[in-house]
């Protein structure tokens, strides 16, 4: 995946009364809210403002937008829109946090930070399948980015394995590149929404195979096929693929937080119903935290919450 990072706004300050790690949907919206309230922010994201959705070739189900918009432009609109009240957005990762001082502490790659409060919103990260071959074959013809990697497969026999919102979605994507494609799913349904499934019915070069999973990815240089073996009769075959996309799942971006904050089993930040997390001042806001249901509109939902609970924290204070 490639990113151009963006720099219009530097870092004058190593200290700011609120900084926010991660500039998607939940982290741009806390810094709107935060701004508007007239607090000093900062925001730190590796990679683009924007976050995960600008790696999502279309969104429908974000309100106001009937048409439906790219997640690259409505990741511009939302850094727009933040940068226009004066958020500091810093392209830097943030390797670690101390919470056990005063201000809190943040290390990014190349410099030290300080913070009245925090709000972290670094997201998720496609999951990977684990499967033999999958690390050796990772940007060889596997990939868990469509809207960066679809044109590479231009006229060829490609796979996905997910059949998820995430997998059929990007799937349709596919389609206007890909030869044939075919989606391979564990369960013996797709879990995608109606909508989508309908879509899918229309498109001649997609084929669902249900109760199949993943043996392995084949190929010494780049990616040649994918071993299948289907859960029913337990038949193995090769499909003679040059692509395959994963979509299986997303893992929260919270590996620098270990032992910083309380989390779940699978890594997800625990907070309670004001985005408050196990420590003092710090909150936790989008699909970063443990939630039923991650979409934009609940990112955004939440940024405006965290900024809600930091604005009344600074304030007693």
């Amino acid at each position: 995946m490639q990113f151009t990072l963006k720099t219009k706004s530097k870092v004058t300050s190593s200290h700011h009364a609120a900084a926010i790690i991660g500039a998607g949907p939940a982290g741009l919206t806390a810094a709107i809210y935060l701004r508007r309230s007239k607090i000093d922010v900062v925001v730190f994201e590796k990679l683009v403002p924007g976050g995960y959705i600008t790696s999502t070739d279309f969104i429908e189900n974000y309100p106001g937008f009937p048409d439906g918009i790219s997640g690259e432009e409505l990741g511009e609109l939302l850094e727009k829109h933040a940068r226009s009240f004066g958020a500091i957005i810093e392209n830097n990762e943030v390797t670690s946090i101390d919470l056990n001082v005063a201000p809190m502490l943040i290390k990014t790659s190349n410099n030290t930070f300080t913070a009245s409060t925090i709000i972290i919103a670094t997201g998720t990260k496609n999951k990977k399948l684990g499967a033999p071959g999958e690390e050796e074959l990772l940007g060889k013809g596997i990939s868990l980015c469509a809207t960066c990697d679809a044109p590479f497969f231009e006229g060829e026999d490609i796979v996905v394995v997910g059949a998820g919102n995430s997998g059929v979605q990007e799937s349709l994507y596919l389609s206007k590149f890909a030869k044939s494609i075919k989606i391979i799913e564990f369960l013996d349904h797709p879990t995608a929404e109606k909508i989508l499934l309908d879509r899918l019915k229309e498109k001649e070069n997609i084929e669902l195979l249900l109760s199949n999973k993943v043996v392995r990815f084949i190929g010494k240089d780049k990616l040649t096929g994918v071993e299948v073996e289907n859960l029913d009769s337990n038949e193995k075959k090769v499909l003679d693929v040059k692509g395959a996309f994963i979509y299986t799942g997303v893992i929260p971006n919270t590996d620098f937080l270990k032992g910083v904050v309380d989390m779940d089993s699978k890594g997800f930040i625990k907070t309670d119903e004001k985005l408050k997390t196990s420590k003092d001042g710090v909150f936790a806001a989008g699909d970063v935290r443990t939630t039923p249901l991650r979409q934009v509109a609940t990112a955004v939902g939440d940024g405006a919450l965290a900024a809600y609970g930091v604005r009344e924290y600074l304030e007693e204070r």
